[in-house]
């Protein structure tokens, strides 16, 4: 269907958010003196083929003008001064011409502009993804990085563990070496003691 200039006062965009773009009032301003302008255009051509119309049915206003005159006149003359319709319809479709492409001018002027409105939505979608997918690579790189740190500490963490168990059952060994060298002595002492204690006392 053709587009009118009902088409152009109607016609609603959807409000995004967070974005940058035209003033919707300044839009729907120079919306309305495009829709006014069509109007003129509009109806001038409408009453350009009105009058096309005219000159071609042969009611031209020089000879309704004429008519008068013409009564009185001889019926030769009156053919004479009324003019072959061929004539005044060069001029009229001349001047349709301006108005269709004023018209065209218009529609094309009106297209650009939404053309441009949707481009530059597309423009800031992509930017709006493109930031966001920059965002999430730098938290998803900054968590690698907290983890590989994390991983780090944990190991170092551990190593330092492994080396104090390996003390800890160094020193568990020592214990019972020594522990059980001084049970041993012990034992002797107490063999010796035994030794010594069943001997017989000699008389004095």
């Amino acid at each position: 269907m053709p587009l009118t200039p009902e088409d152009v006062v109607t016609k609603q965009f959807q409000h995004v958010r967070f974005k940058e773009g035209f003033d919707p009032d300044e839009v729907d301003d120079f919306l309305d003196e495009i829709v006014i302008e069509w109007r003129k255009t509009i109806a001038e051509n409408e009453e350009l083929k009105a009058k096309l119309a005219a000159y071609e049915s042969g009611e031209t206003p020089a000879a309704q003008e004429s008519a008068p005159e013409a009564a009185a006149a001889p019926e030769t003359q009156v053919v004479e001064e009324v003019p072959t319709p061929a004539e005044p319809t060069e001029a009229p479709v001349a001047a349709g011409t301006a108005p269709a492409a004023a018209s065209a001018g218009i529609i094309e002027l009106a297209q650009r502009l939404h053309d441009e409105h949707v481009a530059e939505g597309k423009a800031q979608k992509e930017k709006l993804i493109s930031e966001a997918q920059a965002e999430a690579d730098a938290i998803l790189n900054d968590a690698r990085s907290k983890a590989r740190d994390e991983i780090t500490r944990l190991e170092s963490e551990r190593g330092t563990l492994e080396g104090r168990i390996s003390e800890l059952r160094q020193f568990e060994r020592d214990y019972r070496v020594q522990l059980r060298g001084f049970i041993e002595d012990k034992l002797r002492d107490l063999d010796v003691a035994g030794t010594s204690g069943s001997t017989p006392i000699p008389a004095s």
